[in-house]
């Protein structure tokens, strides 16, 4: 009964789920109250990729965006929080989010790391919207950062 519940209570956040974009490129989640970047042009338009490493340095150290400095990579609930399980082959909200790239063999980095095997770190595929640990931390995945939002 308590597995049912939860399911149920997490579907029903996901549906308040509200996404904005503004004209700086940046993804508001009114639920969370997370900020996501949607804007490569620090980047020459196109999607940042990196190891695990170079994507933390990116995020914490490279990316100013909104007049904002506080940008983070997110860990793997964060990442999850933007799939959208109604969509398949870009399993994210299309309207806000339109720098995605769906290509199966190309995920998005999180801060997380494997438990397991630290050598490991979590991402997420939006190809179907699932979060994998296969790669080590030298491979390279694409980069999506965060911030919390006011």
């Amino acid at each position: 009964m308590k597995k049912i519940l939860l399911v149920l209570i997490g579907v029903s956040v996901l549906a308040l789920a509200d996404m904005s974009r503004d004209a700086t490129g940046i993804v508001t989640d009114s639920v969370t109250t997370l900020q996501w970047q949607d804007d490569y042009s620090d980047n020459g338009d196109v999607i940042k990729i990196a190891n695990w490493r170079g994507a933390i340095n990116y995020c914490e150290n490279e990316l100013s965006l909104g007049g904002h400095n506080d940008w983070r990579l997110p860990n793997k609930n964060e990442l999850l929080s933007i799939v959208d399980y109604n969509e398949y082959n870009h399993s994210i909200n299309k309207d806000v989010f339109q720098n995605t790239s769906s290509y199966y063999y190309w995920s998005y980095w999180s801060s997380t790391t494997n438990a397991d095997d630290t050598s490991r770190a979590w991402y997420v595929n939006f190809s179907g919207g699932r979060s994998y640990y296969y790669d080590g931390k030298t491979a390279n995945n694409y980069v999506r950062c965060v911030r919390s939002g006011q």
